[in-house]
């Protein structure tokens, strides 16, 4: 099976270069037999386009919006260009670590799930301590999304989010900002697919660091749980 690996990269500079080379070092998960780096750069303006025009390395796929559109729009874009049975969705901010593909994965190569969302508050996994409100609202969001869609995840918000291809396939993106997660979320309870959840690690950032989510994110994906679950 062939692994597909999304990436959406808006001024992460300071982190690309050490993201890239874990994703490529990771220990491919068993049933994987290749994988596909597919990065698209959100009109970066920090010298990530740069960095990204120097890359020369064929498991490597590098595309370029001319014009900021968002995580969602980055992702639309990712998602056209796959070639794999298996898509996975990763963040270049190092918050999330891409050594935990195999647990990711297991769940669809042993073909009992079609989705699997990686829970940063499932499982006994290292957690950075950062902000209560962030945690207080991701629980909310979560909650609601619960609500609308009959699901019972436990991290709705988690950048992790793996598909068969063939589920992927099947939904059309919308949203081109942080409303994604609640639309995909929606659109895939829809499909009545197997859904798994798998505790992660998660190294948060702080703001100074380059976390990017802010309240009216928050408020876009209370619009967008309402919107996808009873409008769509």
């Amino acid at each position: 099976m062939k692994l597909s690996i999304v990436m959406p990269v808006y001024n992460e500079v300071a982190t690309l270069d050490e993201i890239i080379k874990v994703v490529l070092e990771a220990a491919d998960p068993d049933g994987i037999t290749e994988k596909e780096l597919i990065i698209v750069d959100d009109c970066s303006s920090d010298g990530t386009v740069d960095l990204l025009k120097s890359i020369n390395n064929d498991k490597i796929k590098v595309f370029f919006h001319s014009v900021n559109q968002g995580k969602g729009a980055a992702l639309r874009t990712g998602f056209e260009k796959v070639s794999g049975d298996i898509v996975i969705i990763q963040d270049a901010d190092l918050e999330y670590d891409p050594n935990e593909y195999p647990r990711l994965l297991k769940p669809i190569i042993m073909n009992r799930a079609d989705v699997v969302y990686g829970s940063r508050f499932l499982g006994g996994e290292a957690h950075r301590v950062v902000y209560f409100w962030h945690r207080f609202g991701n629980g909310f969001l979560t909650l609601f999304s619960n609500m609308m869609s009959d699901l019972n995840l436990t991290d709705m918000e988690t950048c992790y989010k793996v598909f068969r291809t063939s589920i992927l396939k099947q939904i059309r993106i919308e949203e081109s900002r942080f409303g994604f997660e609640p639309e995909i979320t929606a659109k895939i309870s829809k499909l009545k697919c197997r859904i798994y959840e798998v505790g992660i690690s998660y190294y948060g950032r702080t703001y100074e660091e380059g976390k990017k989510i802010g309240w009216k994110d928050g408020m876009r994906a209370v619009w967008c749980i309402i919107k996808y679950n009873l409008f769509r």
